[in-house]
């Protein structure tokens, strides 16, 4: 990586702004409160968080939760996140409910070496979205050093990662991003082979990028999801009233002619999508009036073996509507031959919310190599895009 990391910089006494990616779930709790519901993100950036308060640094932290307004919400305070990180960080964490202004300097000005201090959402205000330059500067003012660690939001150029990046002398990528960077910009520069890419989703369209930029550097993409019933269709098999995208079935005749691509063979169907659905098995053929919803066991079998003989594998998609457990069975298969592959020395990826999601509910997580935290973010390195998050920060000295 050719830009400063935190491991580059001498941070004891100074007053560090940490861009965290706390945009977590969070559910009600008592007395009209909320509770974080799922800590994987807050957990994630501990490492960082935790080698600046070793060091003596003043950690200043920033994030967004949820999409408000460009106005403050109740809903989306990140109240309960900094109640939640402070129990996990042991020594505690404090939370400001503001995060500009005369209130905000005052209070960093009481900090101490060691000290961690969230900030309210970043969202709160219009500017954020739009990178402001303004916003950013105030920003920028609080702090010494800037740490971007948040990945998910590096494919997006806002105030709080890339106008602060811009208006500081030091900006440097923290040990979550590197780390991301590391297996994701890695995996493609330079992958041990055999590569498998497993895409799955509901569109053809929102992976078109990704499917392009690996095309030449995998061995085979393994397709699952609503996604499979455009290439399917495109070859001429009956697909029932599953999902299609009819405007892209000449680029899915075109793309699986050049060899790389891998269908499922059976599928998991029903006549109906609902909680009552009658989950049924049929072959490469799915009767008129029938849903696919999931890749069969012949499949699920196939595209086992396939990950089982790769070197690198990575995934981003699931295999069918997995939040039903009638239709689950594909993706945990997916997620099972991913762990089993690791075991056995493969380097495997997994990212997008659903695939998470998916290798937790497997009990999977901590079996494959990497976890990644940034779904779009993800996507944007296997595209090849530019992340302007990645492209604000310091250089490396030549």
């Amino acid at each position: 990586m050719d830009k400063l990391s935190l491991c580059d910089v001498e941070v004891r006494g100074l007053r560090i702004m940490v861009r965290a990616d706390f945009n977590v779930p969070l559910t009600a709790g008592p007395t009209d409160t909320f509770v974080v519901a799922d800590d994987t993100r807050i957990r994630a950036a501990l490492p960082t968080i935790q080698a600046l308060t070793s060091a003596g640094a003043k950690v200043i932290l920033l994030s967004h939760l949820g999409r408000p307004k460009g106005t403050p919400e109740p809903r989306y305070s990140l109240a309960p996140v900094a109640a939640h990180l402070g129990m996990l960080l042991k020594s505690g964490a404090r939370f400001f409910p503001e995060n500009t202004g005369p209130a905000v300097e005052a209070e960093i000005r009481g900090m101490q070496g060691g000290d961690v201090l969230l900030l309210e959402n970043t969202r709160f205000h219009a500017g954020e979205t739009k990178n402001d330059p303004e916003l950013a500067r105030q920003w920028a003012a609080l702090a010494d050093v800037f740490v971007n660690d948040a990945f998910g939001t590096a494919h997006r150029a806002h105030a709080s990662n890339v106008g602060i990046a811009c208006c500081m002398s030091r900006s440097v990528a923290g040990l979550l991003l590197a780390r991301e960077l590391e297996y994701l910009i890695g995996a493609l520069a330079n992958p041990a082979s055999p590569f498998v890419a497993i895409l799955g989703g509901a569109k053809v369209s929102d992976k078109i990028g990704v499917i392009q930029n690996l095309e030449d550097r995998v061995d085979s993409i393994l397709i699952g999801g609503a996604m499979s019933y455009t290439f399917l269709k495109a070859l001429g098999l009956p697909v029932g009233a599953s999902l299609v995208q009819n405007d892209w079935l000449d680029f899915a005749l075109e793309t699986y002619n050049r060899g790389k691509i891998v269908l499922p063979t059976d599928h998991v169907t029903a006549g109906r999508f609902g909680p009552e659905s009658n989950a049924e098995y049929t072959g490469v053929s799915i009767a008129a009036r029938q849903l696919g919803l999931d890749i069969g066991p012949d499949t699920r079998n196939l595209y086992r073996q396939h990950i089982l003989k790769a070197k690198t594998v990575i995934w981003n998609g699931p295999m069918g509507v997995f939040e039903n457990p009638a239709f689950a069975a594909g993706t945990v298969a997916v997620a099972e031959a991913l762990a089993d592959a690791t075991d056995s020395g493969s380097t495997t990826i997994v990212g997008g919310g659903d695939s998470v999601a998916a290798v937790h509910q497997a009990n999977c997580a901590d079996r494959v190599t990497h976890v990644s935290t940034g779904g779009g973010a993800m996507l944007a390195c296997l595209e090849g895009k530019e992340l302007p998050g990645l492209s604000a920060l310091t250089d490396r000295p030549a």
